[in-house]
Order: C-alpha cells, then structure tokens, then sequence
C-alpha cells in the first residue's frame, strides 16, 4: 500500500545542490511519505546525476522516489515510479514502458480524466491546483469540490496539490484524500523538520 500521507515535489529555485539536498533530508528525516524529483529546466544528464543523489537520501529513509515525466530517468536509476501530466506520455503508453511494478501517477483535473487514468492503470491521482501556488509549473486551478468529486468516484488514492501549507491543509478534513503534495510550503520554509512534522499533524 501506498503512503501519501505526506508528499513532497521538489522545485530548485536558486539552490545550490548542497541546500537542495540537505531539505530533502530533513524532509524525509522529518516523515515525508513520498518525494518527487521534479525537473523542469535541466540536461538529461542533469537530472540523471540528481536523481542518483536524492535516491540515495529516499533509499535511505525506505521512501519511494517519483521522477516527474521522465521514464527514462526513472529505469536508468531504479526509482520506484513516474508521475505525468495532461501534456505529457500516454497513461497507456507509460505503464507499458514502466511495466507492472512501478508507480504510475497522473495528474488529474477532471473526473473524466481520474477515470481514464483509473482505467489504464494509474497507482494514485494528483489533483489541483487547489490554492494559488508559487512554483513556476504552468497550473489551473481547481476547485475542491471537483477534488471531492474525483476522490469519491474513483478506487485508487487520489492526493491534493497546489499552493498547500500549515495554514490551510485543514481544508482537507472532510474530504476523502490520501494526502497532500506540498512544494513550497515545504521546499521554501526556515525550519523543513518542523514544518513538516506540523503538516503531519494537523
């Protein structure tokens, strides 16, 4: 089974290597469930060489590593899935290429969509934009009542993304999530053990 409880998307920013991956291990330290290794802007072998490295912080902690759109970085590391968008490979397509043992996320705006990802073999959803984000990620928003439609409507996990912090995570109480994905409300914050544990708590 999977834990979504706690999900973190990395985004760079202007870091160095050094404090990139020193978040992600407080992070992880911390109780984060599930990272994703999200890269918009780099080499192939940018990201290839950085995913061996927070590899070896999820392996260390026993949390699965998600690679953002990118199956062949995923094989060519051993990570334990791929998460993809509208906009990117074929929900089919990308099971067939992962095969049967890897996570497959999908991004999902619509119930329509969830249900086709469902279909064709997506382990879990992530929905949103639900709050105005910070990350340079083009988004939409959407609203949560289309999250509790989704999450109601299909039988895998379905996690809520966009713009989600300490001060509005509670938003989710009544609504049947497996978790949340966080960025900034992780990746930007002063002190990421704390914030993270709060997160889990509230």
């Amino acid at each position: 089974m999977l834990d979504l409880s706690l999900y973190l998307v990395t985004a760079r920013y202007d870091y160095s290597d050094e404090k990139f991956l020193r978040i992600i291990n407080e992070a992880c330290r911390a109780g984060v469930t599930m990272v994703q290794l999200r890269e918009k802007n780099a080499t192939t072998r940018e990201i290839f060489e950085l995913a061996l490295k927070v590899k070896q912080i999820t392996d260390s902690y026993q949390i699965p590593l998600i690679i953002d759109d990118r199956i062949d970085i995923c094989l060519a590391v051993d990570a334990s899935g791929v998460h993809i968008g509208d906009n990117e490979m074929p929900i089919g397509i990308s099971r067939k290429l992962l095969g049967p043992n890897k996570i497959l996320g999908v991004s999902a705006k619509t119930l329509a969509r969830a249900k086709k990802a469902e279909q064709l073999g997506a382990d879990y959803l992530g929905t949103g934009a639900i709050f105005p984000t910070q990350t340079k990620v083009i988004t939409k928003h959407t609203e949560i009542t289309t999250l509790n439609e989704i999450a109601q409507n299909v039988n895998i996990p379905v996690v809520a993304i966009g713009g989600i912090k300490t001060t509005n995570v509670q938003a989710f109480h009544d609504i049947p999530i497996a978790g949340v994905a966080v960025v900034s409300g992780i990746m930007k914050v002063d002190n990421v053990e704390e914030t993270v544990q709060e997160l889990l708590n509230r």
